[in-house]
């Protein structure tokens, strides 16, 4: 199993003064008042005990809800399972496969997850600047599940062909696992649930990134009737239940006008990061999540390198794009930061690459 390097990088950065910190996909901002006064609610009533292992009804019918909301979708809450972040959602769904098949560059702990399960992983390379995964590189693979990220970690793309995936993986009988964490937060293009392509779907998303509750540690999966009873099992095994504060603070999260402002400032600071840094780096075509994938080859061939020399002379932050995949040629930068720091931040990045020049 492969280290995760950027938590090197973060612990390197943690002994350092000064550091401006791109490197993580944690958002800065807090969640909205009312999670928080959720959560302090339910400290003073002493909420400290278990719940079923599909998590509190009430917060899987407000999941349900903002399904119908946000994509017209008809979720039955029983089909909703409360999990410890999104990684034990990813430990239930591979559960199902034998063979996973994911679009590469892509977020390292997937494989890890299907490594621990002893389940075969395959990569399918994509391209810059858009990292479109096509069929027909599919059809050359044996496999029995197909899982995307969609925006995509680390490049932000999205997959405009998620009606043809969804749709190839339900005619040949793949399971189809959509990784839609970022999926709220979608600045340039049409967001689609893959549910509404393909009924059998496993979707995995959670309350980490866009409703800004990374450290409850909080997500869900919305798994098929022919997996229900079989997801729960193993939740009830993995899980006990996921955490019981976060849940009747999660119950609080689906504040919209407080959720519109947080969409508006990752919308703010992409506009600002890309035009600041698009005059030096060929940058991925991003078009959600939060992180801008920099091509840094006219300065370096050792993304590792490159992060470890910016971090002790500029102390500035950023992910080596080895963490996603055989790509020495690429970082990543989170634009989790204030506009100052991040102008700051970038102002170091660019004086920092003038000096290779």
């Amino acid at each position: 199993m492969k280290p995760f390097i950027v938590m090197d990088i973060v612990k390197k950065a943690q002994s350092l003064k000064d550091v401006i910190h791109l490197e993580i996909g944690e958002p800065d901002l807090l969640p909205s008042p009312k999670v928080q006064e959720a959560l302090k609610e339910a400290i003073n009533q002493k909420k400290f005990f278990y719940t079923e292992s599909k998590g509190l009804l009430k917060l899987r019918q407000k999941i349900a809800l903002h399904y119908q909301k946000v994509y017209n979708l008809s979720i039955n809450p029983d089909n909703i399972i409360i999990t410890t972040g999104t990684s034990t959602a990813f430990l239930i769904a591979f559960y199902f496969a034998n063979t996973i098949a994911t679009p590469s560059p892509g977020y390292p702990c997937y494989k890890n997850f299907a490594l621990l399960e002893q389940k075969k992983f395959l990569f399918v390379p994509t391209q810059f600047p858009n990292y479109q995964l096509k069929i027909n590189d599919l059809k050359k693979l044996s496999f029995d599940a197909l899982l995307i990220s969609n925006p995509n970690n680390p490049t932000g793309t999205i997959h405009s062909n998620l009606e043809e995936l969804a749709t190839y993986c339900k005619k040949n009988n793949k399971l189809f696992i959509s990784d839609e964490l970022y999926h709220d937060l979608i600045y340039d293009a049409s967001a689609h649930c893959a549910l509404e392509f393909n009924k059998d779907a496993i979707i995995i998303s959670g309350f980490s990134k866009y409703f800004a509750m990374p450290g409850l540690r909080i997500g869900w999966m919305i798994v098929p009737d022919k997996l229900k009873r079989q997801a729960e099992i193993i939740a009830q095994n993995i899980l006990i239940s996921a955490p019981t504060l976060s849940q009747y603070a999660a119950i609080k999260a689906f504040d919209y006008d407080y959720l519109q402002k947080i969409y508006a400032t990752f919308k703010k600071r992409k506009a600002f990061a890309t035009s600041r840094l698009i005059p030096y780096f060929p940058i991925a075509n991003s078009k959600g999540a939060f992180y801008l994938w920099l091509n840094i080859s006219q300065y370096s061939n050792n993304a590792l390198t490159f992060c470890n020399e910016l971090l002790e002379q500029k102390r500035v932050a950023l992910t080596p794009g080895i963490d996603f995949g055989v790509y020495p040629n690429f970082v990543r930068l989170a634009y989790t930061k204030d506009i100052k720091i991040l102008e700051e931040g970038i102002s170091r990045i660019i004086e920092f690459i003038k000096k290779k020049q």
